[in-house]
């Protein structure tokens, strides 16, 4: 059913530009940083060195900073310095620290102490001992350091796609999202190639002969000034507004495609993590957002959704997708997931994500909530007539149905619950449920219709809008073609949807998407 996909090839030359601009951004961020990192690190390393009780606490705090996790790392940035270049290129400046400060330290400490008599004795001073033969004799070993720091800097930085950094992280993590491979491949290769190219260029001033390097080492500050400023190549063109996306948005149909082919819309943009970008849309870092026509940060950050008026957007009712096996194995699970069908409308939904990701309370005791007010929670019977695995995307909504359907398992039948949350995308979702790792998840129509099934321009024609349709639909073909059952919808509908501050949008007398389009046209 899905149109013929094309060659990465083709794929890399249709999207040439963007890979542009986000191979320079990723040189820029790998670069910016690494200057901080020599800068700062270089003289960390001959300063331990000299005063060698420091060695062991600088060298030791340098290690533990690596060994975080690089997203909690940028977590824990995010509150401080917020989103985009900032927290990026503080993170990647923390993780180049370690092989430069280790280098330096191995490096000068290693010459021979005889040459380093030697100098003594004829009548140089310390800091001449330092620059003419400590520094030059231990510069392959630091280059070394500085070359291994590249390297981690390029792999690290695909990273910054999540918090509107840029970079070739944005084809990678929407491609994942995606189901796309070409996507992953079109981000993945280049980083790689990046990384070859740096190691191989350093590797190649690290052999020279030391005669050679002396003349050309001045130079080396120069180039990575040069390749730092590409970061600030792409932001220097482009639109007055800036909108920031998720992964999964960026290349879809029912996304930014889709805004582009039908709407002509042309707005610079970054990728971002939805975890973040409506906090960024309310401190005004971004002034547009893909978000989520039931999100309850709607209400909370006081943003508006720009009307669709092209239907670009096909309906996303929510409904349980399980795997025909598992109907087959659990006989009562498609009547107590129907307990849900039809409970929740978008007014319902909206309020009960408020308050899970504003109001900071819990996904569990939400359902639980929501169940008690509809007659429908019961006492756990704590069973054993097997498992029921249930699988979420990663975000709010998904996590609150989760919680309500492993609340109704439990109270109405004698099934155990094993609950796999936090998936990811739909990539990885819908992964594990063809590959019998969970039992079912909470889907979305449009993006069972979009992402999995991917039909023809003719058939998605022919569905339109309609809620009837595209579910009938999603419905049959994936019966066909995945043995999967799509059960009774929720009764919300989660669009995807443009949203911008109201203020900012009543300024601007924005309220549709064609505005914005008009709006960025006359600037």
């Amino acid at each position: 059913m899905a149109a013929d996909s094309p060659t990465l090839f083709s794929f890399m030359q249709e999207q040439s530009g963007k890979l542009l601009e986000q191979t320079l951004t990723h040189t820029g961020l790998t670069f910016l940083s690494l200057l901080l990192a020599v800068g700062i690190g270089l003289p960390l390393g001959i300063l331990i060195a000299d005063k060698k009780k420091l060695a062991s606490t600088v060298l030791g705090i340098a290690g533990i900073l690596q060994t975080i996790p690089s997203i909690a790392l940028l977590g824990f940035l995010i509150p401080v310095l917020g989103i985009g270049a900032k927290p990026a290129i503080v993170a990647l400046f923390l993780y180049a620290l370690l092989p430069i400060i280790r280098n330096t330290f191995t490096g000068i400490t290693a010459v021979d102490a005889t040459v380093k008599d030697a100098a003594k004795g004829m009548g140089m001073t310390k800091s001449q001992i330092l620059f003419r033969v400590e520094l030059p004799l231990a510069l392959p070993v630091i280059l070394a350091g500085i070359r291994t720091a590249t390297v981690i800097n390029v792999g690290v930085a695909t990273l910054a796609a999540y918090i509107a950094a840029g970079g070739l992280g944005e084809f990678i993590f929407g491609g994942i999202a995606l189901n796309n491979g070409n996507m992953i491949l079109a981000g993945a290769l280049p980083a790689a190639g990046l990384a070859i190219l740096f190691d191989f260029l350093l590797g190649r001033l690290q052999n020279l002969k030391f005669r050679k390097v002396k003349r050309i080492i001045w130079l080396l500050p120069l180039v990575f000034l040069l390749l730092a400023a590409f970061y600030l190549v792409p932001p220097a063109f482009g639109t007055s507004l800036l909108a920031g996306f998720t992964p999964e948005f960026m290349g879809r149909q029912d996304g930014f495609l889709g805004l582009q082919q039908k709407y002509g819309l042309n707005i610079r943009n970054v990728v971002i993590s939805d975890a973040v970008m409506y906090q960024a849309a309310f401190e005004k870092e971004l002034d547009v957002i893909s978000g989520y026509s039931t999100d309850g940060r709607l209400k909370a950050f006081d943003l508006i959704i720009l009307k669709d008026d092209k239907f670009i957007f096909p309906p996303y009712y929510a409904a349980p997708i399980v795997r025909n096996a598992a109907l087959h194995q659990f006989p009562e699970l498609a009547g107590i997931l129907n307990k849900l069908a039809g409970q929740i409308n978008d007014s319902i939904m909206t309020e009960l994500n408020y308050r899970v990701d504003y109001l900071k309370q819990t996904p569990e005791t939400v359902a639980q909530d929501f169940l008690k007010n509809k007659k429908l929670w019961q006492p756990p019977r704590r069973g054993n007539k097997g498992t029921v695995r249930i699988g979420s995307k990663i975000f709010g909504e998904q996590y609150i149905l989760a919680s309500m359907y492993t609340q109704l398992i439990q109270g109405y039948s004698d099934y155990q619950v094993e609950t796999k949350t936090g998936l990811g995308g739909t990539k990885i979702c819908f992964d594990a449920l063809i590959n019998n790792q969970i039992d079912f998840y909470p889907e979305y129509t449009g993006t069972g219709l979009l992402v999995i099934l991917q039909p023809t321009s003719n058939q998605l024609n022919q569905l339109g809008t309609s809620k009837e349709k595209v579910y009938r639909f999603v419905q049959s073909e994936f019966q066909k073609q995945y043995q999967i059952t799509w059960l009774p919808p929720i009764g919300f509908n989660n669009a995807y949807a443009l949203m911008m501050r109201q203020q900012q949008a009543q300024a601007t007398n924005i309220k549709s998407i064609s505005d914005l389009k008009n709006y960025l046209n006359k600037k």
